[in-house]
């Protein structure tokens, strides 16, 4: 089978440039190829610099001469034609990322808004931009849609067309879940493990868990009594859920199945017998055996020479239940397991949350409209809980060695995940915003909450109370690190979540699934009637399109306002930063697009109205 999601296996060694110049790459490290690094020319820079020593990430100049070798195959050899080093370009950037490929396109700001912005915001647009074969609805008393006395009609609309059910299975449901198990994949990649049976390989496993997603809700379908749950976003969403979850169960039952979650796993030969306690105690199962002691050594300060026989026997057996005790711990929790449930400890938290955010947003849509407590109340419980589990997610990956999981590169794509789940929600509000002032007022919090606050989390002082109070145990250099990086993730995702946002505007308010997406309709009497605080001038396409061209032009302003305050203030360069991080882990890019892609999906999902033909 050719090589799709390959990784090379590191070692955990404690000399050389496994120590400090290399960091944590998932489960393993991140060693660079001490011979390439040896034929660098002295005249040549690299394309980033290097981090300082004592910022907790420091690695040597790799970009642009670990892999000078697979930069030159892409130049020479002028017979292969364009299009072969074209296809080559693209396995070297999304299949197999290679540093120096990765680290070309992100040097140049067109090059890089173009794939980590642009790219999956078209992704995104295009797939619910799909025409849906439609159907008219039912015609009942002569009125497609009929407002009965006392009835509210919620938020995101009711449906105004019968869908086709097999399109929607195998073409528009068939797209997401294929790319959410896309993310799940790339993630696992990144922590440098291949979730799927060997025997089975990649394609044929991620075939079949595909082909069981799409079969399971056809006889839910087929069934008259159960059709009504096919019309429930909810419920599609949690079946995904249980589809991105099964590649975590095949990981943990394949680590069960070759006792990974055991230290005794590998039998002893005979000569490895020879150099350990084995040979006289006849333990022959396994490498964790080696060493061993016949009987466990009593304690100096627990052992009384004037104590009759029966109790020296006593406190033998004891020391002894103790050490067996001990032992069998150590048998059952490996480092490398509990790494692995951290791991899926980590990733079961954040699919939880865009289930937690479907059920959050139907809710909040149904019981429209809201007085401004209310909306209040609804929008920062939301903007609590997407940090709370942010926060949760990202204490259990760290970023340091022996931090549970320990990996940089995770808590990106996390940090990443959780920044564009909270911007989708704020982006969707907008298309109920009822009148410029609301938009001001929401940007006024939003940029000053940036500026300033952002800014100060980045003192000396600041990073002083956090140690004091032991929520960080990071220097102050690798501390300001992580700070950078989350400005850079937080205005990547307002920018995709952006242009996602006034790209379905378009081509759903004016395409031809205009009807399946009620939502962009903007009819104002979807609310219902207005109450006092919520009065305005009515939402309206207009008023959306235009304020949130305004609002995303604020967010840019602020966002270059911040990284010139930290430039001059702290000589930290955001964009470099960034720049460095997805050159020193090429696989942070691909990772980044499908996550994008996911998230803006979940978005798009959650307001289709389904009602099947």
């Amino acid at each position: 089978m050719p090589s799709f999601f390959n990784f090379e296996q590191g070692s955990e060694s404690r000399g050389g440039l496994g120590t400090e110049s290399s960091p944590l790459l998932g489960r393993f490290r991140a060693v660079p190829d001490a011979q390439r690094i040896g034929r660098r020319n002295s005249n040549r820079q690299s394309l980033f610099g290097s981090f300082t020593a004592g910022r907790g990430f420091g690695y040597s100049r790799v970009f642009g001469d670990a892999d000078d070798s697979d930069e030159g195959d892409l130049l020479e050899n002028e017979d292969l034609g364009a299009l072969r080093r074209w296809g080559r370009a693209q396995r070297d950037l999304w299949l197999e990322p290679k540093q120096a490929a990765v680290a070309k396109l992100v040097d140049k700001w067109w090059t890089r808004w173009a794939v980590l912005v642009f790219l999956p915001a078209a992704l995104a647009v295009g797939w619910c931009a799909l025409p849906f074969p439609q159907y008219d609805l039912p015609d009942e008393d002569g009125m497609l849609f009929r407002l009965d006395e006392g009835h509210k009609i919620p938020g995101h609309g009711e449906a105004r067309a019968e869908l086709n059910f097999w399109f929607f299975l195998f073409v528009y449901y068939g797209f997401y879940n294929i790319t959410a198990l896309m993310w799940i994949t790339k993630v696992f990649n990144i922590y440098s493990l291949n979730w799927w049976p060997e025997s089975f390989g990649f394609p044929l496993t991620v075939s079949i868990i595909a082909t069981i997603s799409i079969a399971t809700p056809i006889p839910i379908y087929c069934v008259p009594e159960t059709r009504w749950i096919t019309s429930h976003n909810t419920a599609w969403i949690c079946w995904t859920f249980f589809t991105m979850s099964m590649p975590l169960i095949v990981a943990s039952i394949m680590l069960l199945y070759h006792e990974r979650h055991l230290s005794l796993r590998t039998s002893l030969s005979e000569t490895q017998r020879i150099f350990t306690s084995s040979w006289w105690t006849g333990d022959t199962e396994t490498v964790a055996g080696r060493d061993r002691p016949r009987r466990p050594n009593v304690q100096q300060a627990a052992f009384d020479p004037d104590a009759p026989l029966e109790v020296a026997l006593a406190t033998d057996n004891v020391h002894r239940t103790r050490a067996q005790a001990l032992a069998l711990r150590k048998r059952w929790l490996p480092a490398s397991f509990l790494r692995f449930i951290w791991f899926c400890s980590a990733l079961f938290i954040g699919m939880l949350a865009y289930v937690v955010g479907e059920a959050y947003a139907e809710t909040y849509l149904r019981t429209l409209p809201h007085s401004t407590m209310q909306t209040i109340v609804y929008v920062y419980t939301w903007v609590i809980t997407v940090h709370l589990l942010d926060g949760l997610t990202g204490w259990i990956l760290g970023g340091n060695e022996g931090e549970r999981v320990g990996s940089y590169p995770l808590g990106w794509i996390f940090k990443l995940y959780f920044s564009l789940t909270y911007q989708t929600y704020v982006r969707a509000l907008y298309a109920r915003l009822r009148s410029p002032s609301q938009f001001v007022y929401l940007q006024i919090l939003s940029s000053s909450f940036l500026i300033i606050l952002f800014p100060l989390t980045m003192s000396k002082p600041y990073h002083y109370v956090l140690t004091v109070l032991s929520i960080n145990n990071q220097t102050l250099s690798a501390y300001q690190k992580f700070a950078a990086r989350n400005i850079y993730i937080r205005s990547l995702a307002e920018c995709v979540s952006m242009l996602a946002f006034l790209g379905s505007i378009l081509v759903l308010h004016y395409g031809a699934n205009k009807d399946v997406y009620p939502y962009f309709a903007f009819d104002r009497v979807a609310d219902g009637p207005s109450d006092g605080p919520l009065s305005g001038d009515g939402y309206d396409f207009g008023l959306t399109f235009y304020a949130s061209i305004v609002t995303f032009a604020c967010e840019l302003v602020a966002a270059w306002i911040v990284r010139r305050i930290l430039w001059y203030g702290w000589k930290m360069d955001v964009t470099g930063e960034a720049k460095q991080d997805l050159g020193m882990w090429p696989e942070l890019l691909p990772t980044g697009v499908v996550v994008m892609v996911h998230v803006l999906q979940n978005m798009f999902f959650s307001i289709v109205r389904l009602r099947f033909h």
